[in-house]
């Protein structure tokens, strides 16, 4: 014998009616009230929001010259001059970092950050890292990528010596560089590396021995400011 499940009756209402306006459970509605202002209401409410936001900002600006603060701006960022004296280092001494300039300008490394975060902030300088370092440079479009990186390689003497020797070929292998340098071929081959990480040196083989040559991408801005650096030192 089949059993079969008991029936169950259903018993199949339609939605109450969702028209704007019409109550669905008998619930009160009550009709917004739409209040309609003048123009010149209008307007005279929003010449009290511009002088609201007007005063907030005298009110600030008026706060911040009382605590001793003053709103840098493109037209007063070098009128500090403690600032004045990073910027101009820094415009004298491209490529100068941190501890650099902290030594030279005689101001505490906190002062000086914050100095240069200034200077960032209305573009007077910027900022290129590379190798783990921060160096700045003057913004004014002088430098471009490749002389900032050369610039850059170049504030270390130990780069220096080995990239005027490859580049006057008087010495371009690990071996030769050693030996004018007096240094070991580990230092050499250290230098070299970086040096070659960052495209500025390029190894060639001949025969058993390896070759090193400026690349040539960077050769004119390496040939410009090796010679920049031996005036400045004559």
């Amino acid at each position: 014998m089949i059993e079969t499940a008991e029936a169950t009756e259903y018993i199949i209402e339609p939605i109450p009616d969702d028209q704007f306006g019409v109550p669905i459970n008998g619930e009160k509605m009550v009709e917004l009230q739409v209040i309609e202002i003048p123009y010149w209401q209008f307007l005279l409410w929003l010449a009290i929001v511009y002088i609201s936001t007007a005063f907030d900002f005298l009110y600030t600006r008026l706060i911040f010259s009382i605590a001793g603060y003053k709103i840098v701006n493109p037209g007063n960022v070098l009128d500090n001059p403690s600032r004045l004296s990073i910027y101009t280092y820094i415009k004298n001494k491209p490529g100068a970092y941190i501890s650099e300039i902290v030594g030279n300008v005689g101001l505490d490394r906190e002062h000086t950050k914050y100095h240069i975060k200034a200077l960032e902030s209305q573009n007077k300088i910027e900022a290129y890292r590379e190798g783990g370092k921060t160096r700045f440079f003057e913004n004014n479009f002088a430098y471009n990528e490749e002389e900032m990186k050369v610039i850059s390689a170049l504030q270390n003497v130990t780069n220096q010596r080995i990239i005027l020797e490859i580049l006057t070929c008087k010495c371009n292998t690990n071996i030769a560089l050693a030996r004018e340098l007096r240094v070991s071929k580990a230092t050499v081959s250290w230098y070299i590396k970086n040096l070659r990480e960052i495209g500025l040196i390029i190894e060639t083989k001949k025969g058993r021995n390896t070759i090193y040559r400026i690349n040539h991408v960077y050769e004119p801005v390496v040939e410009k400011h090796i010679r920049h650096l031996q005036d400045s030192n004559n």
